[in-house]
């Protein structure tokens, strides 16, 4: 599958949650779509969200030439009925009980930049960045199929 993109039923939902929707998880969501398009669809939501990306982040992500101009701070409503195979949490608060008992949650412990100054903003881009490499690595390596394969004389290819 490297060089193609799964198609939508093989790709896994993945929602990036944190309070606001303004830092951390737009930011999750855009690494993820950026780098791990070919295995997830990435989604972001707030548990309550802010009036507008904060500046820094718009800045932040623009130094690694991912654009957020576009984007928008979204409340779980605005994803409707959508499922998830996996919710990420970054808001260090619960997640919701009807989302965490339909789908597995990973928590990601991520401090909020939201107030921070702008090199620890970029600090916190960088962490989750690598968090979200890290992810999209394991995914790849789950959807992998296996590379044994039967000679049919009892030895294997690895």
């Amino acid at each position: 599958m490297k060089g193609q993109i799964a198609n939508a039923e093989t790709r896994k939902r993945v929602l990036f949650l944190c309070i606001g929707n303004a830092c951390r998880s737009q930011m999750a969501e855009a690494f993820a779509r950026t780098y791990g398009a070919d295995i997830l669809i990435p989604a972001s939501a707030g548990l309550s969200p802010a009036m507008k990306i904060a500046t820094d982040t718009l800045k932040a992500m623009a130094d690694k030439n991912i654009d957020l101009r576009d984007q928008f701070p979204k409340a779980l409503r605005h994803l409707g009925r959508s499922e998830f195979d996996l919710v990420v949490n970054l808001s260090g608060s619960s997640v919701p009980e009807d989302l965490a008992s339909r789908t597995k949650v990973l928590e990601w412990e991520v401090d909020d930049p939201v107030f921070m100054k702008y090199d620890q903003h970029c600090e916190i881009r960088d962490e989750i960045e690598k968090l979200v490499m890290s992810l999209i690595l394991d995914l790849r390596q789950q959807s992998a199929p296996s590379r044994l394969r039967g000679q049919g004389s009892g030895h294997l290819d690895v």
